[in-house]
């Protein structure tokens, strides 16, 4: 009743360039940092589940066909072959790739050529200061060389993302810090880092953000596991100034971002990867957020990194998710079949269009 056939993807990773063994492929499969437990496997989740029921047709195989015989099948065909035949059987038409994680990965280029797609480049805000500061020798070399960055990749990129609340937790101060407060930062971490050390001062990170904020380009903002109910001071004080915030990966606590993109206008919530990683209950959990979010404030993505699996497994549950809870506001009358396929439409691909600029 419901037909979504085009996506964007508005958050995703590249794939894997190697061929994987059984043990690195399911680690993939987890959110954990690290293999599963001893005489455990991440294939026993929600998203392997709905890897072994989505992914092996595409390969010429039974769905739900044992993992070692999914993976013979994968190396058989190649990671090219096989990365391709999944990637253009998502329906995803454009990419929005982040290239701030570190690993052999496909940038935007390879990724939209295997999926006959297009994809666009999102800005990491953390790697990239961390970048400016190896090649930085002073702090006011820092300072400049940071902004010149930031609105130099606002030229190409179609959004950054910040992984601030992952480094240091939501409870950064809202307001922008003060020069004094960002010299003595910036001499502090010139000081005590090593080349490639990680950007952790809080006082940095809340000058990043600004910085980002200034620019105009959408901020995405990784919830972690805090509530992003701690986020609402810094919605308020970047509330009217023309950047639109959006939440990555809020659930378990999806509805507080959902309520956040009720109160405030530049506001948005994204859907993956919580669809992917409850599987069969992605229905009850997307119907949790659209009981408080606007329509025209989600969006779809995967969340994939990785495996070209999550790209197919983030698209066909949402797809099946989606599908299933506005066929029931149909029938039940409270939904016309008109508005059902508007709103499948608006979060599938067009909110997401209109937020990032891509026509």
């Amino acid at each position: 009743m419901i037909d979504t056939p085009t996506l964007v993807d508005q958050y995703c990773h590249g794939v894997l360039r190697t061929e994987l063994g059984l043990g690195t492929f399911e680690t993939l499969l987890g959110r954990a940092e690290g293999p599963p437990a001893a005489g455990t496997t991440f294939f026993d989740t929600q998203t392997g589940f709905a890897v072994r029921r989505w992914c092996p047709p595409l390969l010429g195989l039974e769905p739900h066909c044992p993992p070692a015989r999914y993976l013979a099948r994968r190396r058989e065909l190649g990671v090219l072959e096989s990365g391709r035949r999944l990637l253009r059987s998502t329906g995803i038409s454009t990419y929005l790739v982040e290239t701030g994680l570190p690993g052999d990965l496909t940038g935007p280029v390879e990724i939209a050529a295997a999926g006959d797609a297009q994809a666009h480049e999102i800005v990491r805000l953390e790697l990239l200061a961390e970048q400016v500061a190896d090649t930085s020798g002073t702090v006011d070399a820092l300072l400049a060389n940071l902004a010149e960055a930031v609105h130099g990749a606002a030229v190409s990129a179609v959004a950054f993302t910040s992984v601030a609340a992952v480094r240091h937790g939501l409870a950064l101060a809202p307001a922008p810090p003060g020069p004094g407060e960002v010299r003595g930062a910036a001499g502090r971490w010139l000081a005590g880092r090593r080349v490639g050390g990680a950007l952790t001062d809080p006082v940095l990170l809340r000058h990043l953000l600004w910085i980002a904020v200034a620019s105009g380009r959408p901020l995405q903002l990784h919830v972690g596991v805090d509530d992003p109910m701690t986020l609402r001071d810094f919605a308020a004080a970047t509330a009217g100034l023309g950047t639109d915030l959006v939440l990555l990966h809020g659930y378990p606590h999806h509805r507080q971002a959902a309520h956040l993109t009720s109160v405030f206008p530049h506001v948005y919530a994204d859907l993956g990867p919580a669809l992917a990683r409850t599987g069969a209950r992605a229905a009850a959990v997307l119907a949790e957020t659209l009981e408080l979010a606007p329509f025209g404030k989600l969006l779809f993505s995967s969340g994939a990194r990785g495996l070209p699996e999550l790209h197919v497994v983030g698209a066909r549950v949402f797809r099946e998710a989606l599908g299933r809870v506005l066929a029931d506001w149909v029938c039940d009358g409270s939904w016309s079949r008109h508005d059902a396929q508007r709103v499948a439409d608006m979060i599938a691909a067009g909110n997401a269009r209109r937020v990032y600029g891509l026509g």
